[in-house]
């Protein structure tokens, strides 16, 4: 990996510079995302459409897709200068990226029952972004992030990983309702009920924004900041999407269930 990082890069500090800018590049594509998703849906699940390429199988799209955002921070800690992961608050957030996309790449896709194929434009923008943020996050957390000795004891970092954690559980415990919805043999779309599905639509993405913001509060850096941000973007609109499909799709909607955000949106 040094290697490879030493033909890319004369010094540390361009490597660096390089960083910061594809974080803010990654702000910028947050904006612009949120423009376009006025005017188009995401295109996989339910909004999947042939006009993104042909169908993949959706066990095999979600599984190569987020596996560069598992292995490349990997990579980066083990086979490469990694100055920093020594220290304990770099390797806990570097746990919790690890972590997120061990499960969704080596596990969350073959606990899919059915599902929508993958139209293939849109598994090779989530690989290209699944690579740019395990590359930004990873490299900055194993080699740059420079965090004071107690860190790990500092309100930000403590709060930050509640959020990670509670986060990262409801995700999880939402994909585990959304997956038992159907019993064998049954096909279409039902209401689904417990957890924070009885607040919000997106109980899910409800689950990977907050985990998210956590992994920023926590990180206190521009990297994890806008990776928080891109998520908000792109999981609001889905959320907010799902939201008006189920209202329309279900006349004995729950009227009482939000959006996103319990009890408000």
């Amino acid at each position: 990996m040094d290697a490879l990082l030493n033909t890319l890069f004369s010094s540390e500090e361009e490597e660096l510079y390089v960083l910061d800018c594809l974080s803010y590049l990654m702000m910028a594509m947050a904006l612009i995302t949120f423009v376009a998703l006025l005017f188009e849906h995401v295109p996989y699940g339910r909004y999947a459409s042939s006009r993104f390429g042909f169908p993949v199988n959706v066990k095999l799209a979600w599984f190569v897709q987020e596996l560069p955002s598992f292995l490349l921070p990997l990579s980066l800690a083990l086979w490469s200068s990694s100055s920093k992961i020594i220290h304990l608050p770099n390797q806990l957030l570097l746990l919790m990226f690890v972590c997120h996309y061990m499960q969704r790449s080596l596990i969350y896709p073959f606990l899919i029952r059915g599902g929508k194929s993958t139209p293939f434009i849109s598994l090779v923008l989530a690989f290209v972004f699944c690579i740019y943020n395990g590359y930004l996050q990873g490299r900055y957390l194993s080699h740059y992030a420079d965090y004071p000795a107690d860190w790990v004891t500092h309100p930000c970092f403590i709060i930050g990983s509640c959020m990670w954690f509670l986060g990262w559980i409801i995700n999880m415990h939402s994909d585990h309702i959304l997956r038992n919805l159907r019993k064998p043999g049954e096909t279409g779309y039902k209401i689904p009920r417990g957890g924070m599905f009885e607040y919000v639509s997106g109980a899910n993405f409800f689950g990977e924004i907050v985990e998210w913001a956590g992994f920023a509060l926590a990180g206190q850096s521009i990297h994890s900041a806008a990776f928080a941000l891109f998520t908000l973007i792109v999981l609001s609109s889905r959320g907010m999407d799902h939201h008006k499909w189920y209202l329309t799709k279900f006349e004995d909607y729950p009227k009482s269930r939000k959006a996103l955000i319990p009890f408000l949106l």
